[in-house]
């Protein structure tokens, strides 16, 4: 039973970070879209601000994955037992879907709700996908789980890279990074141009960052489950 209860934490873990940063970062474009007095330049800021806040609240209890990627890339890694994998990816596609829901009903439904586009080539959006995904992911693995590395300073390692993506590439593709973030908006938008690549691409891209730090980190270290941001 206790054992029970401590997944279920992780699962509201899970919800809630992935909530607040889909809450914060698309509803800083949305902003941007119905208020032609918000700084568009704030919203690499709003997702980085966002996910690190919530890997410091959250981090110690499910891992602050908010990503469905980044969960797949921690079970590839054997950083993650199979049996919490369906409830991570559902719990923050749910977190995700719930925080467009609730733009709905601040803005209104007559808005993109921050969904992700290619303001590319086909080919340049998956490129910009994958690598964002894959510089992503080798930052988490490498604060999280290297004791050589810094811990405490992994929510804003991860916060910084995330919004240096952002940055970069949202003109691009809208940085997404994070296959929940895309659905939940692309729901609510009932916009699915391309979503097979923001839910394809960034799962590439993670899985190969996490696989290329595992090559280079030069040495063995126990695991466990506590597999995460923090």
């Amino acid at each position: 039973m206790m054992k029970s209860s401590h997944e279920i934490s992780q699962y509201i873990a899970e919800f809630l970070g992935t909530f607040f940063m889909v809450f914060f970062g698309c509803g800083a474009m949305v902003l941007a879209e119905v208020d032609t007095g918000f700084a568009s330049a704030l919203i690499p800021f709003a997702f980085g601000a966002s996910v690190a806040a919530m890997i410091y609240a959250t981090g110690h209890i499910s891992g602050a994955h908010f990503n469905p990627a980044v969960t797949l890339s921690f079970w590839v890694t054997k950083r993650l037992p199979t049996k919490r994998v369906l409830g991570y990816v559902f719990a923050q596609c749910l977190g995700a879907l719930a925080a467009s829901f609730a733009h709905g009903l601040i803005f209104g439904f007559d808005h993109s709700f921050g969904a992700t586009f290619i303001h590319t080539t086909l080919v340049g959006g998956i490129i910009v996908e994958f690598l964002l995904s894959f510089v992503l992911m080798f930052v988490i693995l490498s604060v999280a789980t290297d004791a050589r590395a810094v811990g405490e300073m992994a929510g804003l390692a991860i916060g910084l890279t995330v919004a240096l993506c952002a940055a970069v590439g949202g003109p691009l593709t809208n940085a997404s990074m994070n296959p929940a973030r895309s659905i939940g908006p692309a729901i609510l938008s009932s916009n699915y141009s391309n979503l097979w690549l923001y839910i394809l691409i960034p799962i590439v891209g993670a899985v190969l960052g996490a696989k290329t730090y595992e090559w280079i980190r030069c040495q063995k270290e126990s695991q466990d489950d506590s597999h995460g941001c923090c």
